[in-house]
């Protein structure tokens, strides 16, 4: 399968939401909104609902993603509105996160990698959340029996509890656990935590 199977996946996806016009926050994002203050970075945005929401609410957003219909999506609503919101098009399996954020969010992302660059991933936003900031991670976990939209051999479903262990000596604000049917009788089971650097 091609290496970039899950990007056409969304990218199809993101055009469809773009001609219907449908661009509402899905429960993970509107459950963490409130945590992305200041500078945030957004990384796997989509279509960047949320870096659109927290730009409109005051926040300063850089949203990253490998799509190309997305971030051009995104430009245009910051171009619009006249946002402080930056659309940036890069390929997340080698990208390096430059500076420090108020806020770094990874909504369904990290599970899109093999196990060695999630952690990496994960640990390169720790060290890139400033003191006092939040980070905001929402993955798939064991128990997610729908797998379609993965490239085989090239994701990883985080344990169940593994989110708090790594978070280890932050504060947690928030950790819940979530369930919700997919096609061919197949289930995703999600973990979202947001935890303040201390």
């Amino acid at each position: 399968m091609d290496a970039n199977h899950p990007v056409d996946f969304f990218d199809k996806q993101f055009q469809k939401q773009v001609s219907e016009q449908s661009f509402a926050l899905n429960p993970f994002e509107a459950a963490v909104l409130p945590h992305l203050t200041g500078s945030v970075l957004d990384l796997g945005c989509g279509l960047g609902n949320l870096s659109v929401e927290a730009a409109r609410r005051g926040a300063s957003v850089v949203a990253v993603d490998a799509s190309p219909t997305a971030v051009a999506h995104i430009q245009r609503v910051a171009e619009q509105e006249k946002l402080a919101l930056q659309g940036v098009q890069a390929d997340l399996g080698n990208y390096s996160i430059d500076g420090s954020f108020d806020s770094i969010a990874a909504i369904g992302l990290l599970m899109f990698f093999d196990r060695a660059r999630a952690l990496e991933l994960l640990e390169e936003i720790q060290r890139h959340v400033k003191p006092g900031g939040c980070a905001v991670i929402n993955v798939l976990i064991e128990g997610t029996t729908y797998l379609g939209m993965f490239q085989p051999d090239h994701y990883y479903l985080f344990g169940r509890d593994e989110l708090m262990y790594l978070f280890a000596g932050w504060k947690v604000l928030e950790l819940n656990y979530q369930s919700f049917s997919a096609p061919d009788n197949t289930e995703k089971v999600f973990a979202t935590i947001v935890a303040r650097k201390v």
